[in-house]
C-alpha cells in the first residue's frame, strides 16, 4: 500500500522498512533531472527534514523524509541514471529505503484516493 506526502513523496511499506520516492506529479514538474543526492546508509532521517535532492534542468528540489528513521539502502541506479527516476519515480526510480522508527507514523500520511484529490 502506497502512502504519499503533500510535499509530493511516495512510500511503500515492507514490514518495517519503507521505500521512499517521489511522485509522479513531482517528476512531471520537474523535468528532466540531470543530479541525485541521496542520504548515506546508516543515516537517521527526521520526518519533515531533508534527506536527498533532486535537480532538473529547472531547479533543484529538496526531498523531505516523510517519516524518521534509519537509512537501510539507497538507488545508486537512480544516482548513476537520474533520468530513471524521470522515467518511472513510484518504481524502479525509489530513492531510498529506511527502517521505520515508528511504523504508525504512516497513519498520519495519505493514501492514494486522498492524494488523487489533493491539489496540485
Amino acid at each position: 500500500m502506497l502512502r504519499f506526502t503533500d510535499e509530493h513523496e511516495w512510500l511503500a511499506r515492507e514490514g518495517d522498512v519503507a521505500t521512499v520516492g517521489i511522485t509522479t506529479h513531482a517528476a512531471e514538474q520537474l523535468g528532466d533531472l540531470v543530479f541525485i543526492e541521496l542520504p548515506k546508509v546508516g543515516a537517521r532521517l527526521v520526518k519533515g527534514e531533508a534527506a536527498a535532492v533532486v535537480e532538473s534542468v529547472k531547479a533543484a528540489s529538496d526531498v523531505y523524509a516523510p517519516v524518521s528513521g534509519e537509512v537501510t539502502e539507497v538507488n545508486e541506479a537512480a544516482v548513476a541514471d537520474p533520468a530513471l527516476v524521470g522515467g518511472d519515480p513510484q518504481g524502479a526510480g525509489w530513492l531510498y529505503r529506511l527502517r521505520l522508527d515508528d511504523p504508525s507514523a504512516l497513519d498520519g500520511l495519505m493514501d492514494e484516493a486522498a492524494y488523487a484529490a489533493f491539489p496540485k
